[in-house]
């Protein structure tokens, strides 16, 4: 799935989100509104992992919503 239809479908894909990283606090959510970028950014800050790693499991992600 593209991520401009992630962006538009957020608030149903947001769930799916939260089971594929659960240290994301709704707020978080909230604050990520679709926005892959910042996606990115939380995944690195709360996993601790380097933003190569954290685009690498977004694609993953990515590809398992099709």
């Amino acid at each position: 799935m593209s991520w401009n239809r992630i962006e538009g479908n957020w608030k149903q894909i947001k769930g799916k989100v939260k089971e594929a990283w659960g240290e994301l606090t709704d707020d978080e959510l909230d604050q990520i509104a679709g926005k892959r970028d910042v996606l990115l950014g939380k995944i690195q800050e709360k996993y601790g992992i380097a933003q190569e790693e954290a685009d690498k499991r977004i694609k993953e992600f990515e590809k398992s919503l099709d």
